[in-house]
């Protein structure tokens, strides 16, 4: 085995080594090759996530979709079963005034949400900006 070399070749290995220049570039070089893939990587885990995302909203818009019409069975079944004693009309005319009582409560409540909301500006967030831009010139003036 060989004494390492002495004076100014002591860091250096063999007469292969690179000027520093190229090393940066060449490092560089491969660390941007490892960003594009990460990102190519990135890119395709989103793309299947996207498929995912889409299958798992239609799939909740059909069960929407079914609901809806079970709904309008249990209806159909509410009027039958008060057709039985009553007219086939009264039993449909009680079963719709009782889903407009419903409706009618639950547009008043979504009413009453809406109008709580307003204005749409994120008011607590404004004024706290406005508390530190005030914050901001006082120091500036100092």
């Amino acid at each position: 085995m060989q004494p390492p070399p002495a004076g100014p070749d002591r860091g250096r290995t063999h007469s292969t080594d690179e000027p520093v220049s190229e090393l940066v570039q060449r490092a560089s070089q491969q660390l941007t090759e490892l960003v594009r893939g990460e990102m190519r990587l990135a890119q395709a885990e989103m793309k299947e996530k996207g498929k995912r995302y889409g299958k798992g909203g239609g799939l909740f818009g059909g069960a929407g979709i079914v609901g809806f019409l079970m709904a309008q069975a249990l209806v159909a079944t509410a009027i039958a079963a008060l057709a039985v004693p009553l007219p086939v009309w009264a039993a449909a005319l009680i079963v719709t005034v009782v889903l407009g009582v419903i409706a009618a409560i639950m547009a008043i409540s979504g009413k009453k949400q809406v109008d709580q909301a307003a204005p749409p500006t994120p008011e607590q967030t404004v004024e706290s900006v406005k508390a530190d831009v005030a914050e901001i010139k006082e120091s500036a003036q100092r």
